[in-house]
């Protein structure tokens, strides 16, 4: 990997596909100071620009100095190829942790309270109550974060601020701030056996696809609840699904899907203890201008000649 660009930045686009998060005009209208042309981009604006500024990737995108992804996550892009053709990859990790952990949050509230069924209900125009013994408060219950990496840490901070006990699972079992207890990887199934809440925010890889399959949810607790702000192909949907028609989990908030948009025909649709959000757990207004932190830092990073931050290759 690369420390450094070897030449400069004289152009930076901003590629439309941004648009999905925020309007990619904002984000380049807040970098207009920076000492190189900043500008809206489609894909055939790729090539008259030495780099990029992205949601999605592009094959043209191998011929820039630089692409930087709006996403913490990287799946999509080619690290080889980027490599090989002497890319640098930066992403915008550590801008999630606060807007993710809220989104989490706000989803362990609803579960409790029981907020999802009553916006349920006032779609119907029913006025029902819950059970005296269905809605319950958080302080006491136990949240498992599989990934402690800044959006774990992101839903310990905010989950701890509520009173819940939030113990972690990664590579290594070492401590970590913010988390009661860590368990390493190989421990997985014993972590999230005992808690009421078990929340995915580990990166796709390799390593962690369909890191939830039968085997996750059967070693549940049949109360407890699963929730995944981190990427779709993490989790083994169908067998999710099968836990959740034989009730072996009290439900789930999904942010992200195998497919997506999650099709139609998705039996996940229909279930009263499910919570569906369109891949939007990090969305805040202030998105565009988190993003522009980073690329304005690293645009002055590549003046003084320095490494990149957030560089990933």
């Amino acid at each position: 990997m690369r420390t450094q660009l070897e030449s400069s930045v004289d152009s930076l686009g901003i590629h439309e596909s941004v648009d999905d998060v925020f309007p990619p005009g904002e984000l380049a209208t807040s970098l207009a100071d920076l000492p190189i042309e900043v500008e809206v981009i489609d894909d055939d604006g790729i090539a008259a620009c030495d780099a990029a500024v992205t949601l999605e990737y592009r094959e043209a995108f191998l011929d820039l100095e630089w692409v930087h992804s709006i996403q913490a996550g990287v799946d999509r892009f080619p690290f080889d190829d980027l490599t090989e053709r002497g890319v640098v990859l930066t992403n915008s990790t550590g801008i999630h942790d606060r807007t993710v952990g809220e989104t989490v949050a706000g989803y362990l509230l609803m579960f409790a309270r029981r907020l999802h069924d009553h916006v349920a209900n006032q779609q119907e125009r029913r006025w029902n109550r819950p059970e005296w013994d269905e809605a319950f408060t958080l302080p006491g219950s136990t949240a498992c974060v599989v990934g402690t990496g800044t959006l774990g840490r992101g839903v310990a901070e905010t989950l701890g601020a509520l009173g819940v006990r939030v113990t972690g699972v990664r590579r290594s079992g070492d401590p970590v701030p913010g988390f009661d207890e860590i368990y390493a990887t190989e421990r997985l199934l014993e972590g999230i056996s005992s808690a009421e809440f078990v929340i995915v925010t580990v990166p796709l890889t390799d390593e962690t696809h369909h890191l939830f399959d039968a085997e996750s949810f059967e070693a549940m607790r049949d109360d407890a609840y699963f929730v995944n702000v981190a990427r779709g192909p993490v989790v083994d949907e169908p067998a999710l699904i099968d836990a959740l028609e034989a009730d072996s989990l009290a439900g789930a908030a999904l942010d992200v899907f195998e497919e997506e948009p999650l099709p139609e025909s998705s039996p996940l649709w229909g279930m009263d203890e499910v919570i569906i959000s369109p891949h939007c757990a990090a969305y805040t207004r202030d998105y565009f201008r988190d993003v522009g932190d980073i690329v304005r830092e690293n645009v002055h990073r590549i003046e003084d000649g320095e490494a990149l931050h957030n560089q990933v290759v």
